[in-house]
């Protein structure tokens, strides 16, 4: 049995809803887009931007960037004239019902709690925050707003993960009693981003995230040790092991500093044992590669573009969101204290590689 994708699961259910009269077909005029703008546009918030700009049900309606020429450059390249160097000018704009926050993760706080404050629906970048505290006012202003607040935890719609949360919750692996994750990646991505976040945050939240949802368990503990190579403000290398309530452990890797030539763009595994069966998740991304003097395997999964249009997971997780706001249901693939969860764990472990000592959360 091949594993469905979320959109395509969300495409049945509307095509059900359709059919029984409780909401409009696409092709019914009462069906508006959803508005988005876009509040930051690095090369991922460029990434947020192609996506909703080819979704059939959202308008890229507006971007925003402190930025100058960077703004006159996306404003041009998708025909938005809705073009801000302040976010709260952007808010203030009637017309926009949705934003897109993809700044540093030291900056998502303010715009976000500004979005909701304005009526807007939010999706926000992951890592939700950079501190405990930060997330907990995040997920206190949600839950006081009648707005819609989804972090993008893009692995949770990736097609083989969302298949593993299948098969754990139809018992067929029993107990999960250990999991191993990794996910590395080349030296040459990584210069710039180490200025910025670590492989700890940065990375293994993913996995973090991923092992949070597949056990419905709470981590207790982590302990992690980190290897600086290169000098950067953030070591590396990031090694986690962590201790679930339920009694299961877990280790994540996240190495970023593969050297030049390795075959793939990115080593992403998972290894999941339980009581009664394995699970075996392989994303590496030799799925696909070409040679041009030396070896290339580019994303087909998370991001790529296909038919001249942004697909994969990001798009599949934008089109979700837009189809909670239309159709007014709840986000439930992730909500905004699950994601607070993974970033506690990641922060924690980051504490323990600085102190030595094992961290309790």
């Amino acid at each position: 049995m091949f594993a469905h994708s979320v959109a395509e699961v969300m495409n049945v259910r509307r095509l059900a809803l359709v059919h029984r009269g409780v909401v409009p077909s696409k092709g019914d005029s009462q069906v508006g887009k959803v508005k988005f703008g876009v509040i930051g546009l690095g090369w991922f918030g460029e990434y947020h931007a192609d996506v909703i700009a080819g979704l059939p049900h959202a308008e890229l309606a507006a971007l925003c960037t402190r930025t100058p020429s960077r703004l006159e450059e996306l404003g041009s390249k998708y025909q938005v004239k809705n073009c801000y160097t302040d976010y709260q000018d952007l808010l203030d704009n009637p017309e926009i019902e949705a934003v897109t926050i993809a700044t540093m993760w030291d900056q998502h706080t303010d715009p976000t709690l500004a979005a909701l404050r304005s009526g807007k629906h939010v999706f926000l970048e992951k890592p939700m925050a950079s501190t405990s505290a930060d997330c907990e006012r995040i997920c206190a202003a949600e839950e006081s707003s009648d707005r819609k607040l989804m972090v993008g935890h893009i692995c949770r719609f990736n097609p083989r993960y969302a298949a593993a949360k299948r098969e754990v919750e139809s018992g067929k692996i029993g107990k999960i009693v250990a999991m191993a994750a990794r996910r590395n990646i080349p030296a040459q991505w990584t210069p710039e981003i180490l200025n910025k976040i670590g492989p700890i945050v940065g990375d293994s939240i993913h996995c973090t995230d991923i092992m949070l949802w597949l056990t419905g368990a709470k981590i207790i503990s982590a302990y992690a040790q980190t290897v600086d190579v290169r000098g950067l403000k953030y070591p590396d290398i990031g090694q986690i092991m962590y201790r679930f309530d339920s009694g299961a452990t877990a280790t994540s890797e996240a190495v970023w500093c593969m050297p030049d030539g390795v075959p793939f763009d990115i080593d992403e595994r998972l290894e999941v044992i339980g009581t009664e069966g394995v699970i075996h998740i392989q994303d590496t991304f030799p799925n696909f590669s070409y040679s041009n003097r030396s070896w290339q395997s580019p994303d087909t999964t998370y991001w790529p573009l296909l038919h001249g249009a942004r697909r994969g997971a990001l798009r599949d997780e934008f089109s979700y969101f837009a189809t909670c706001i239309q159709e007014d249901t709840p986000v439930e693939v992730i909500t905004p204290r699950e994601s607070m969860a993974a970033v506690e764990a990641t922060l924690a472990a980051e504490q323990s590689a600085l102190s030595g000592e094992v961290v309790y959360l």
